[in-house]
């Protein structure tokens, strides 16, 4: 069973958490359901960037994004090359390191 270690994170996850996963998970539903509560504004849909994580460790081994995925990550705060949409990347057999970044673009919650 692959693990994922989410480094802390001032709010969500102030100590970190290594977090047993199952294979065909997303990493934000791993979050979720283990109280790391990472925003997701579009209900998982990949409609906005409020789930955006960095892969530090295990990034290849995840499914490859789709065009859809990559050009909302286009619109993320603090992009980098092994960003993804928590409710996009789907967990496989390898275990995986994630930075949960310390702000995210939410229209709504910020009342624009």
């Amino acid at each position: 069973m692959p693990q994922i270690v989410f480094l802390p994170h001032p709010e969500l996850c102030p100590e970190g958490a290594a977090l047993d996963a199952k294979t065909g998970e997303t990493v934000l539903d791993v979050a979720l359901k283990n109280g790391i509560a990472i925003e997701h504004a579009c209900e998982k849909s990949c409609a906005c960037t409020t789930c955006h994580v960095i892969i530090r460790e295990g990034f290849y081994s995840l499914t490859p994004s789709e065009e859809l995925e990559d050009d909302m990550l286009d619109k993320a705060w603090g992009l980098e090359p092994e960003s993804r949409l928590g409710c996009q990347a789907i967990v496989a057999d390898e275990d995986l390191v994630v930075e949960i970044p310390k702000y995210t673009v939410n229209m709504v919650s910020e009342g624009h």
